[in-house]
Order: structure tokens, then C-alpha cells, then sequence
């Protein structure tokens, strides 16, 4: 189980609100959020409410000042909704496509992959099947740019999920070590 607390003001002052699932909509909750602590398990922050937007990984740990954290990497300058990351204990397994719809050239990833130009010569990646674990999509080599956090289940076309100027370029497997 994993919890994560949002505080209004920076250094874990201020109103907080106690989330131990998914929240569509922190704001329903506190007016902003200048910090935040994660106690146990990993989470997704998003931009927006209902999970859209940026996303950004949160392990646990102590985030005392997000504003700070936001312009060192994180592409956005709000946290609006966040999503909790179920525990896995089995193996990963991931097939990436060249083309939408599964089409192209397909690779099976069962480990982390930090450039899918260098290990498969592959210079797009338009869809991908999820079937075990949960996994972060990067859009640049070597875990770096913007992620996407994806769980099991089919994705047939990045595009019309709204990642139409995205390329992903490197996954890594979300391990228990959160």
C-alpha cells in the first residue's frame, strides 16, 4: 500500500491532504501544493486533474519544496492529480512496435532499456503491449525528457493518447524497490 501526503506550503507546512490511492483532483483538496512527502510505495504526479497532462515519478521520500524540484526537470509547474503504482512481484514484459496498431518491427523487452536506436536500430517506437509489470516510457536515450508512466494493457497508437510530437526512446521496468 502506498501513501503520499501534499502540504500547501513548502517544508510540509500548511493544510495537507493524505492520499493512499489514486486522486483525480488534489485541488478538491488544498488550493495548491508546495510539498510533499511520500511514505511508502511510488506514485505518478500529473499536471492536470484526471491524469493528464506531464507526468513525473515520486518514490518515497521527501519533497520539500516542488516548486524547486519543477524547474530543476519537471516540465510543468502544478500538481494537479497523482495516481498510486500498484506493487509488482512477477516479471515484465513489454513488446514496442516501429508503427501504430502493432505494426513494423516489434521487440520484446522483459529489462530496462536505455536506447531502443542503440540495442534494436529502431528510430521510433508508435505502440506498445504491456503485458507484465509497469513501466516508464522516456522520451529521450538514457531515461532522460519527459515519462509516461504505462500499465498493463494495449496502447495502439501514441498519437491518439496525445503524445503526437512524443518519441519514446528508453523504458524502464517500475521495480519494488519504491
Amino acid at each position: 500500500m502506498g501513501k503520499i501526503t501534499f502540504y500547501e506550503d513548502r517544508n510540509f507546512q500548511g493544510r495537507s491532504y493524505e492520499c493512499m490511492s489514486d486522486c483525480s483532483d488534489i485541488y478538491s483538496y488544498l488550493s495548491r501544493c508546495s510539498s510533499c512527502r511520500v511514505d511508502s510505495g511510488c506514485f505518478m504526479v500529473y499536471e492536470r486533474p484526471n491524469y493528464m497532462g506531464n507526468q513525473f515519478f515520486l518514490r518515497r521520500g521527501e519533497y520539500h519544496d516542488m516548486q524547486r524540484l519543477m524547474s530543476m526537470g519537471m516540465m510543468f509547474d502544478s500538481i494537479r492529480s497523482c495516481r498510486m503504482i500498484p506493487h509488482h512481484r512477477g516479471s515484465y514484459r513489454m513488446r514496442i512496435y516501429e508503427r501504430e496498431n502493432f505494426g513494423g518491427q516489434m521487440y520484446e523487452l522483459m529489462d530496462d532499456c536505455d536506447s531502443i536506436m542503440d540495442r534494436y536500430r529502431m528510430s521510433e517506437c508508435m505502440s506498445c503491449n504491456v503485458m507484465d509489470g509497469h513501466w516508464l516510457m522516456y522520451e529521450q536515450p538514457h531515461y532522460r525528457g519527459r515519462m509516461y508512466y504505462f500499465r498493463p494493457g494495449e496502447y495502439r497508437s501514441f498519437r491518439d493518447m496525445g503524445f503526437s510530437n512524443m518519441r519514446f526512446m528508453s523504458m524502464r521496468r517500475i521495480t519494488d524497490i519504491c
